[in-house]
């Protein structure tokens, strides 16, 4: 079953999609589902061998739970309308009974309904269940091979517990056991704050892969005691350019739409300017909510900041949030907003008449614009500014939150004389403490040691088993092929016959694989009626850790030893090529 081939598909925009294809490890059945072919297999199971040793060592209970999940358990957690409309990602049906049901991306619901059902006493807590099985999810727009893919493989886990710092106690015993899982796996981590997204809870943390081909930007401090994905890193910006207070008057900013126009034509730094972006947040229950974002100019907005603070002040579920147009004003019957000039004090009179919106403004400032004492806003008068301003002249600063993006650059706010770097990472890995989210909303608790009703205190540990298989060819590859690490190889060693017609090689070839075969190493023989250069290349390009060459030296008993990682041959005896081999592998039969 193995098809390998020379040139690089087109569909393949990174080197480790490229090598799977390529090696015949899994074939594209349409957009973003594929088989995963014998070679692949094997790398997965052993990939699922180490996580199911791991887990079942750190206390946890395999299980496996149903891929089919009811509408109704995920409406009633209040996130059906989040994950079929909002996001968008899950796929869902119905049955012949007009039941709506969903194909699941992930287990919460399913778990704490179950767990409601069975546990009942503080006695029987805490309990840790995890199960590793194909999820799915209906991706935009599905790309890189198994990285972004709709169909994939997954080890989730869910913890319950009577207290929070038992909780707590679980998700620290789960990064340890993370890091030993990703170092067996022969894969270099980096541990980094993260937000919670649509799985909540107060606490999250990712498990990234270093890549060039990563997706996820994370803030790193060189001296490595902070990293974070960029969507939950804080950081200290750079100083404001200081403007010097004076008379507060208007300007006149003609076609000055953007802050780098504004800033060329009158002398500014961006870092003088609060500019304010007005936008409209779509919640769960249909309400539409306009939002004014005051930020100093030089900074950008963190959507995901902004979502999660808007689920606090609004108190409810936020599907996203989008910059109001001319058209949406158009849409709502309102008169015409002064785009490109708008200041943090637009009044609320200009929601007045709208048909669904809210009609007041939802007023948020980031620190970096609060903490300017004078600077430049816009006048709420087309091609108008204000200069010289300053908070107490607009009536006060709003609501003071952190919505900046961080960026590399940015000082550390552990250790101000160090700036954050920024890596591209591949997430392999995330663990969350859900706190009492899902209890809370499914109604699911247990009777505590003074007989009284509580909700559980929940955790979630995920990786993904297929994309971390790719992964690891992104940090495991050469010019010629991947390098797989031994521990998840889908052999261990390759026997490569040079010449099948010849009897000696045919011979010692086969006796060697039997040998090897015989003391427990995973051991591929290629005996195809090949040409010898072939085999080499296929060898090289599918990765196996170690190559044993049998060719002309074949009828003295020798054959060539060659090490995949850095091609370092040695010419050894049969005797010492199986003794040699028992040994390099023996660490990884566990």
């Amino acid at each position: 079953m193995l098809v390998t081939l020379r040139d690089v598909p087109a569909e393949a925009e990174i080197i480790s999609h490229q090598l799977l294809l390529r090696g015949g490890y899994i074939r594209r059945i349409t957009s973003g589902i594929y088989a995963y072919m014998p070679l692949m297999w094997r790398v997965l199971n052993k990939i699922k061998k180490i996580v199911e040793q791991e887990m079942d060592a750190a206390g946890a209970l395999q299980t496996l739970l149903p891929q089919l999940q009811p509408a109704d358990l995920w409406r009633d957690s209040g996130r059906w309308q989040t994950y079929t409309a909002g996001e968008g990602i899950m796929f869902n049906l119905k049955d012949r009974q007009g039941r709506q049901l969903g194909l699941g991306p992930t287990h919460e619901e399913i778990i704490t309904s179950i767990a409601g059902e069975i546990i009942h006493s503080y006695k029987q807590l805490p309990i840790n269940l995890y199960q590793i099985q194909t999820k799915f999810r209906d991706e935009i727009r599905p790309r890189y091979g198994l990285m972004r893919s709709r169909e994939f493989i997954m080890k989730d886990a869910y913890s319950f517990h009577s207290n929070e710092k038992d909780l707590k106690d679980t998700y620290n015993k789960m990064n340890t056991t993370y890091k030993q899982i990703f170092s067996r796996c022969g894969l270099k981590t980096v541990a980094v704050e993260a937000d919670s997204g649509s799985i909540g809870g107060a606490a999250s943390q990712e498990f990234m892969v270093t890549a060039d081909a990563g997706e996820d930007f994370i803030l790193i401090s060189p001296d490595g005691n902070y990293a974070a994905n960029q969507e939950k890193a804080i950081s200290k910006p750079p100083k404001a350019l200081s403007l010097n207070p004076s008379e507060p008057k208007l300007i006149d900013t003609p076609n000055q739409k953007t802050i780098e126009e504004l800033c060329s034509e009158n002398g500014l730094d961006p870092s003088q300017i609060v500019k304010v972006l007005a936008l409209l947040a779509s919640i769960e229950n249909g309400e539409k909510h306009p939002v004014l974002i005051s930020i100093r100019g030089d900074q950008e907005l963190n959507e995901i900041k902004l979502i999660n603070t808007l689920k606090t002040e609004i108190g409810k579920e936020v599907l996203g949030v989008t910059p109001i147009t001319q058209e949406q004003l158009n849409l709502q019957g309102l008169s015409n907003w002064p785009f490109g000039s708008i200041g943090p004090d637009l009044e609320d009179s200009n929601l007045n008449g709208s048909k669904n919106w809210k009609t007041k403004f939802l007023r948020l400032i980031d620190k970096t614009a609060a903490e300017l004492n004078c600077f430049v806003c816009g006048a709420n008068k087309k091609n108008k500014h204000r200069i010289y301003m300053n908070w107490s002249l607009l009536g006060g600063t709003p609501i003071e939150v952190d919505l900046r993006k961080a960026k590399a650059g940015d000082f550390c706010c552990h250790n101000e004389n160090q700036k954050l770097q920024e890596k591209k990472g591949i997430e392999v890995g995330h663990i969350f403490q859900l706190g009492r989210k899902y209890s809370e909303v499914l109604e699911t608790g247990f009777t505590n040691e003074v007989g009284t009703q509580e909700r559980f205190w929940m955790g979630c540990y995920g990786i993904g088993i297929s994309r971390l298989a790719q992964a690891a060819i992104e940090q495991h590859h050469d010019e010629v092929g991947i390098c797989w690490p031994i521990s998840i190889a889908p052999f261990e060693v390759i026997v490569v016959i040079a010449n099948i017609k010849d009897s000696s090689q045919k011979e010692l070839g086969e006796n060697i694989y039997l040998e090897l075969q015989a003391k427990g190493i995973d051991v591929l023989l290629d005996d195809r009626a090949e040409r010898a250069g072939v085999k080499f290349k296929d060898a090289d390009l599918i990765g196996i850790p170690w190559k044993i060459v049998v060719g002309r030296e074949a009828e003295k008993g020798q054959v060539e030893l060659i090490k995949r990682l850095n091609r370092e041959t040695k010419l050894l005896s049969t005797e010492k090529v199986i003794e040699k081999m028992f040994k390099e592998t023996s660490g990884y039969r566990k």
